[in-house]
């Protein structure tokens, strides 16, 4: 149910709300408003219609059936899109379009450092880079690690930018946390719902991407799983789902931009390297992302992608990554939004 305060409604009767809610056996969720408050009463599915007794408390203006499975990240609830802090400075699901780049996997100082200028130079506001490596192949990398993590903060401190780094087990969420300015959830762990749960808990952002045979709406009951554990600073990406098409990696669906602008208040982006899998093929995915509306990108980038431990093929080189960003602008221009360089 939703619970819609009057504008007029103060603070204690906004609490007295929140308490009746949990007394009734459901989870209060307020959502802050310009003019006016709403409280997300979240819980069992059963017995729900109890909570139309709100509807004579003071403050409240009205009850509404919350009709969509996913209640918190639902247009129902919140109909103003979220706007997202990364860091003090850096928000998304704004005006602004947020770009996030780096190589798939850290390797080494040299390499994250360098990319991480470069990347910087060309405008990107987030620093991607993997230290936990989830691999189809149990003898493929998996990543440096706790050692990667220390690299992508050092990587932090020399340029400034924020980092976006995957948590892959539900037991190093304390130690990824402590480096990561953004946990990012990849498409093999989805439905780890184990995992949501202790992410939901946790005063960062989550950067979940879509698994690569999750429908829209398991997808976004993935994100209800964050939500429902109290953390609001869910970011979607989309990253490619698995069809009959074998010229790419995967089928970058970007008509799931559209689709979810239509379903949540979520911000939405897109990683067109994991969408195609070859490098040549991503800048026209970046242009078009921005033409249907995401708020940002995730970009592979590496310095010498030949010789990359992992994803080489679809990762671009520096040069053709600030090429691709000054062509980029002209696209978020023309879609009345801002970017950084």
């Amino acid at each position: 149910m939703i619970i819609v305060m009057k504008k007029s409604a103060d603070k204690e009767q906004l609490a007295a709300v929140e308490a009746k809610i949990s007394e009734l056996g459901y989870q209060p969720h307020v959502i802050y408003g310009e003019t006016r408050n709403v409280i997300g009463a979240v819980g069992e599915e059963r017995g729900k219609e109890k909570l139309q007794i709100l509807q004579s408390m003071a403050g409240v203006d009205n009850v509404v059936p919350i009709l969509k499975p996913y209640k918190l990240a639902s247009l129902e609830v919140q109909q103003e899109p979220s706007t997202i802090e990364i860091v003090p400075g850096l928000t998304i699901g704004g005006k602004e379009f947020i770009v996030g780049a780096g190589p798939c996997a850290v390797e080494t100082r040299e390499q994250i450092c360098e990319t991480a200028v470069a990347v910087k130079a060309a405008g990107a506001r987030m620093l991607r880079g993997g230290a936990f490596k989830p691999r189809t192949s149990p003898y493929s990398f998996q990543g440096m690690e706790e050692e990667g993590l220390k690299l992508l903060a050092e990587a932090r401190e020399l340029t400034g930018l924020p980092i976006v780094t995957e948590v892959v087990n539900p037991r190093d969420v304390e130690l990824v946390a402590r480096y990561a300015d953004v946990m990012q959830v990849g498409a093999r762990n989805t439905q780890n719902f184990a995992l949501l749960k202790m992410l939901g808990q946790l005063d960062k952002p989550i950067l979940l991407k879509r698994g690569m045979a999750t429908t829209i709406q398991e997808f976004l009951m993935s994100a209800e799983y964050i939500l429902s554990e109290g953390n609001r600073r869910v970011i979607l990406c989309e990253r490619g789902i698995r069809t009959f098409e074998t010229a790419t990696r995967n089928t970058l669906d970007l008509s799931a931009i559209p689709v979810l602008k239509q379903q949540t208040h979520l911000p939405v982006v897109i990683d067109p390297s994991h969408g195609t899998g070859h490098s040549a093929l991503v800048p026209a995915m970046c242009y078009a992302a921005a033409a249907a509306g995401a708020d940002g990108l995730l970009v592979e980038v590496h310095p010498c992608p030949e010789n990359a431990t992992s994803d080489g093929p679809q990762s671009l080189r520096p040069d053709d990554f600030a090429a691709m960003m000054n062509k980029l602008r002209r696209f978020v221009d023309v879609c009345e939004r801002t970017m950084a360089g």
